[in-house]
């Protein structure tokens, strides 16, 4: 299984932050990926759909009693504002995060507004006259295509894919703005995965048990029937914080009664 860590056998909850619609390929293979990534890995993996509109300042919390957290795409979302919230709640709990497409972009924007303290910075497909757009439309857009990303070394997901040069599958038509990427320069937040032009493809937040962005749809893969890598590896971090709660007992975060 390589150095990602040892094969786990437990049950791991995973909340499916966005909307659902099966009218979208992504939302349609995101179960798909999380069995296949749950199978190889020895895994029983349950999920549950929250809607965005349903997370909020007073109620995110309750997200605590999951092991993982995904932010599928799908944007703009019905409430970004509980999108971010619910971003933001992974990343300071330590929960395991995976933000993939709208996900990877509404992951940016929460770190600038709420680490980096970029209050403006903003979505210029919900805010098209934003005064500060990091998420801004892409050179070329990448709806139903697939291109290759060049993965830094040293980094998660090079170790992931165990290669420097992937090709990935897309439906999006905006991401990181290449002129604004220097304000997350020195940060947390580092960009970790390219495309042929040098613009922002995956990103990963440092000192957090699992925090990956990607641009692309990883999950895509699991309609030919295989596990998605960066998938697989997030459900190990989930385990891991399974794991570790059930060792501490029913009440704790993350923990369950069974």
């Amino acid at each position: 299984m390589g150095k990602e860590g040892r094969r786990l056998t437990t049950r791991v909850r995973i909340a499916l932050v966005g909307g659902r619609s099966d009218a979208v390929v992504a939302h349609r293979a995101v179960p798909r990926a999380l069995e296949l990534g749950g199978a190889e890995n020895g895994l029983s993996v349950e999920w549950e759909w929250q809607a965005t509109p349903t997370v909020t300042a007073a109620s995110v919390e309750r997200l605590g009693v999951f092991h993982g957290v995904w932010c599928v795409p799908g944007s703009p979302y019905e409430s970004e504002a509980g999108a971010i919230e619910a971003i933001r709640f992974a990343r300071v709990s330590g929960i395991p995060f995976l933000g993939t497409c709208g996900g990877c972009q509404h992951a940016i924007l929460e770190y600038a507004r709420n680490a980096l303290g970029l209050h403006n910075a903003d979505h210029a497909e919900s805010n098209p006259g934003a005064l500060l757009p990091l998420i801004a439309p892409l050179a070329c857009s990448l709806v139903e295509t697939s291109a290759p990303v060049f993965l830094e070394p040293g980094t998660r997901i090079r170790d992931i894919y165990r290669q420097s040069r992937i090709e990935e599958g897309y439906h999006c038509s905006f991401g990181l703005n290449p002129a604004l990427e220097h304000l997350l320069a020195g940060s947390g937040l580092k960009i970790t995965g390219r495309d042929p032009g040098g613009e922002a493809r995956a990103l990963e937040l440092a000192g957090h048990p699992f925090f990956l962005l990607t641009q692309f749809q990883p999950e895509r893969r699991a309609r030919t029937g295989s596990a998605p890598p960066v998938v697989a590896v997030f459900l190990k971090a989930a385990a891991i914080r399974a794991e570790a709660a059930r060792r501490a007992g029913p009440g704790q975060p993350g923990g369950t009664a069974g």
